[in-house]
C-alpha cells in the first residue's frame, strides 16, 4: 500500500472556501465557526466521531442544506445564493461517492453506468455512451462486469462502479462518504489506491470523510479533524497525530490500527 504521498499543490486555487460556517437543528448546535480550504488537485481527509458534522459539512457544500450563518464557496460560487438551475449546473462538477453506492438494482452495470450521461449529456450518441462507458470501468477494473446486476458483485466492487458512475461525469471536486466502511483490509486497500488512482488520473480536488486512519493517512495531502463543530487540527496527517490535543491522541488510539 502507498505510503502518505507528497503531492504539489497550487495554493492560488481554492476549488472550496468555507469561512466561519455555523449549522444548527434546533437545539443542536453541529457545526460552530468552521473554517476550511480545499485546494486544486488536492485530498483532504475529514476526520471526526459519529455526530460532529462532517456529513452535514457535505451537504451544505453541495447545496442540500444551507447554512445559518457563513460563506460557502465551491468552484468560485457561493454555493447558498444560486439559483436551482444554477446549483445543478454546479452539482454536475462535483461528485458525491456514497457510503451506500446507491446503485440501481434493477439496472445491470452498464445501465448504471451509463445512467448519468443519458440524464445530464442530452447530445451523446449510443456509441459515444458506449465508448464512455467502457472506459469508465476499464479506469476502475471492471470493465467484465458490465453485463452483471449490483447483486452479483462483492461489497468492494459495487464500491468501484459507485465511484465510477460519478466519475463518468468528469467532476472536478469528488466527495467521497466512508470509502472503506464495511469493507475488508484488503477491499480497503483497493479503494484507497484507487482514490489515488482518481487523483492523479482525473485531476480531481476531493474531501474524504472516514473513520478509517489507515484510509485518510495514505490517501490525503491533508487531515482536518473535526470536533464539537470546529476543526480543531487540520496538517499532515504527522502534523495532526504528533500533537499532544488529548482529543488527537484518543482519536488516534481508539481508531488506528496498525499495517
Amino acid at each position: 500500500m502507498e505510503k502518505l504521498k507528497h503531492h504539489v499543490i497550487n495554493r492560488d486555487e481554492p476549488v472550496i472556501s468555507i469561512k466561519n460556517l455555523y449549522k444548527s437543528f434546533d437545539n443542536l448546535h453541529v457545526l460552530k465557526g468552521v473554517d476550511f480550504v480545499l485546494h486544486e488537485g488536492e485530498n483532504v481527509a475529514v476526520l471526526g466521531k459519529s455526530g460532529t458534522g462532517k456529513s452535514v459539512l457535505i451537504k451544505i457544500i453541495v447545496g442540500l442544506l444551507k447554512p445559518d450563518n457563513g460563506e460557502v464557496f465551491a468552484l468560485g460560487k457561493q454555493v447558498d445564493k444560486l439559483s436551482r438551475k444554477e446549483l445543478d449546473q454546479l452539482r454536475l462538477q462535483i461528485g458525491f461517492s456514497f457510503q451506500s453506492s446507491a446503485l440501481y438494482d434493477g439496472m445491470n452495470i452498464y445501465q448504471n453506468l451509463a445512467f448519468p450521461l443519458v440524464m445530464n449529456r442530452m447530445g451523446l450518441s449510443k456509441k459515444e455512451i458506449g465508448v464512455a462507458v467502457e472506459n469508465i470501468a476499464d479506469a476502475v477494473g471492471l470493465k467484465s462486469k458490465l453485463k452483471q446486476m449490483p447483486s452479483d458483485l462483492s461489497g468492494g466492487q459495487r464500491k468501484r462502479i459507485g465511484i465510477a458512475r460519478t466519475l463518468i461525469l468528469n467532476p472536478k471536486i469528488m466527495l467521497y462518504d466512508e470509502p472503506t466502511a464495511g469493507l475488508d483490509p484488503i477491499t480497503s486497500s483497493e479503494i484507497i489506491k484507487l482514490i489515488n488512482d482518481v487523483q492523479h488520473q482525473f485531476n480531481t480536488s476531493s474531501i474524504i470523510i472516514t473513520h478509517d486512519l489507515t484510509c485518510a493517512k495514505n490517501t490525503s495531502d491533508r487531515i482536518a479533524m473535526l470536533y464539537e463543530g470546529r476543526f480543531v487540527k487540520v496538517g499532515t496527517f504527522q502534523d495532526v497525530f504528533d500533537d499532544d490535543n488529548q482529543v488527537l491522541k484518543d482519536f488516534y488510539n481508539y481508531n488506528f490500527t496498525q499495517e
